[in-house]
C-alpha cells in the first residue's frame, strides 16, 4: 500500500477558469484525501481552441488558486508543443513520481462516456486511476467497449484507489453548479461581470480578461 497522498489532475481549457472548476477540483481533492493539480491544456484535442493565450489562462488559474494548498498548477501541457495528449501527461507524471505513487485522472461523467475516442485511450488504466466526477441523477450510458474495459475495475471505496498506483474507476459526487466558460465568456464579451461565477481575484486585474472583452 502507498503511503503517498494521491494527487489527481483535472485537465482542460481553463478559458477562463471558473467557481464550477475549483469546486469539482475542492471536493475531488477531499473525498480523495488528494492532492489536485489543475492542467491546461495547450491545444486541446476534442475541442475548439482557447480563446485566451497560454500564459494569461495560466495566470488566471494561478490567481484563482491563491490562498490554499489543496489544489495546484501545472502548466506541462501548455510548455508541450503539439495537442495536449493525457496519455502523454500520465507518462511524464509516472517518470516524475515513479511506479507507485497512486495518480487519479479526473474526468467528467460525459467526457467519461467518450473515453474510447481519446488516444492511446487504453493506456490510461495503467498509469493512473479514473475519478468519474459525476452529478446526482446522472446516468448516462456508456458504450460497450468501455463497459467492458472497467467492469473489473470499478470501485466504491477511495482505500482501493490509495492500494494502488492505478487501474481503478470511482466515482466522485460533485455539486452540480451550472456554470460554463461559454456563458462567462458572453458575459465578458458583453461588457458585463460575472461576478460570484468567478473567483474575484480574478477581476483585479482588467488585464487578465482583456482577451475575452469583445476584441481585448
Amino acid at each position: 500500500m502507498s503511503a503517498a497522498r494521491p494527487l489527481a489532475l483535472l485537465g482542460g481549457t481553463f478559458d477562463p477558469i471558473h467557481n464550477a472548476h475549483l469546486r469539482v477540483a475542492w471536493e475531488a481533492a477531499e473525498f480523495l484525501d488528494a492532492d489536485v493539480s489543475l492542467l491546461p491544456a495547450h491545444v486541446p484535442p476534442h475541442r475548439d481552441q482557447p480563446l485566451a493565450g497560454a500564459e494569461q489562462r495560466a495566470a488566471l488559474v494561478r490567481l484563482a488558486l491563491a490562498g490554499q494548498n489543496r489544489l495546484r498548477l501545472d502548466t506541462r501541457e501548455l510548455r508541450r508543443e503539439g495537442p495536449s495528449y493525457t496519455v502523454d501527461t500520465l507518462l511524464e507524471l509516472r517518470a516524475e513520481l515513479g511506479e507507485e505513487h497512486p495518480l487519479v485522472l479526473l474526468v467528467g461523467a460525459d467526457a467519461f462516456a467518450g473515453l474510447p475516442e481519446w488516444h492511446r485511450w487504453k493506456e490510461l488504466f495503467e498509469l493512473a486511476h479514473i475519478g468519474v466526477l459525476t452529478r446526482p441523477g446522472h446516468n448516462g450510458v456508456l458504450p460497450t467497449e468501455l463497459r467492458t474495459k472497467i467492469a473489473s475495475r470499478r470501485c466504491s471505496e477511495t482505500r482501493f484507489v490509495r492500494e494502488a498506483p492505478a487501474g481503478r474507476v470511482i466515482a466522485i459526487p460533485v455539486t452540480p453548479l451550472d456554470i460554463s466558460a461559454t456563458q462567462v465568456r458572453a458575459l465578458l464579451a458583453d461588457g458585463r461581470e460575472p461576478r460570484y461565477l468567478m473567483p474575484d481575484a480574478l477581476f483585479a486585474d482588467p488585464g487578465l480578461l482583456a482577451p475575452y472583452r469583445g476584441g481585448g
